[in-house]
């Protein structure tokens, strides 16, 4: 959980506990010699879920945007530094934090930057509340059940349905450097090589929270999944994805799928190669890049 600079932490209250959320509000962003003081548009990144996600999965890319925007990074409650109530999490736990959150900090539609199952989230979100989204840009979005699969009848989903035994694989498997970094070789990056020692350590702390185990395994057992494609059709927010290639939880097809069921609002649909899950992590710069070309074009 590492702050960019100029970036402070503040928070706020949602109906399940404070939330964090990050801001530039100090040196170099706030600098007036070069220009005049203006009010700047909202812009809210929203990170995904994995064992010690927070909003520093975003932290390579949001500064980029600190000049033009005001820049919100939220750690979702049961995340990073937010609080992390002891309760068996569920989907709505989700949709409803995530509109108070915007609720509470724009005034206006903003443009929403979201990834993996939070950016299934956002979406219903959007549905819901289409007043509060201007536009939405969406790094790999899935239910990850999507078109009847069925997460919870695997393997591991399974096991870590088991008492106590979930605590064990959490604190044993997860919640080490050594779990961080399989997890994020096997599962998040295409290229092992792009993962350094920062990464590893700002998911190990963000894991490593109190009660951080409760948010994750409501995550890893299946109860956060759904069928995004019985949603996505409702949709009216414009909308552009972003899919790595070789994302290991959902394939490129799978989205394409889902991109196809709504193209009136999915205006854009780009596959990335040779990326993962994440390529705001793996691949920043060209991640900042699409960002900002779809802002332009979505909004």
């Amino acid at each position: 959980m590492i702050e960019p600079n100029g970036f402070k932490q503040h928070s706020l209250v949602t109906s399940l506990g404070r939330m964090v959320y990050y801001t530039a509000d100090d040196q170099p962003w706030n600098a007036t010699e070069f220009s005049e003081p203006q009010e700047r548009p909202t812009l809210v990144f929203l990170h995904g879920f994995g064992g010690g996600s927070s909003a520093y999965e975003w932290s390579k890319v949001y500064p980029a945007f600190a000049s033009d925007y005001r820049i919100l990074a939220p750690d979702l409650i049961g995340w990073g530094r937010s609080e992390h109530p002891e309760r068996n999490y569920q989907i709505d736990d989700y949709i409803s934090t995530i509109i108070e959150f915007i609720e509470q900090t724009c005034t206006q539609a903003t443009p929403v930057i979201a990834s993996s199952l939070t950016a299934a989230f956002t979406i219903r979100c959007a549905i819901a509340r289409p007043d509060l989204f201007k536009s939405l840009i969406l790094t790999t979005p899935s239910g990850l059940s999507d078109f009847g699969q069925d997460y919870k009848r695997s393997f591991f989903a399974q096991l870590v349905s088991t008492p106590i035994l979930d605590r064990l694989l959490y604190s044993t498997g997860i919640a080490t450097s050594g779990g961080i970094r399989s997890f994020l070789e096997t599962r998040q990056f295409a290229h092992p090589n792009r993962i350094y020692e920062e990464i590893v350590d700002a998911y190990l702390a963000s894991a490593q929270q109190p009660n951080a185990e409760y948010a994750a395994l409501s995550f890893v057992r299946g109860d956060l999944c759904f069928d995004l494609s019985l949603y996505i059709t409702k949709l009216t927010t414009p909308t552009a994805i972003i899919w790595g290639q070789k994302s290991e939880f959902t394939s490129p097809e799978i989205g394409k799928r889902l991109a196809d069921l709504n193209p009136e609002a999915i205006r854009v649909f780009q596959t990335l190669d040779d990326v993962g899950l994440t390529p705001q992590l793996e691949l920043p710069a060209v991640t900042i890049g699409l960002i900002r070309q779809y802002l332009k074009v979505l909004n």
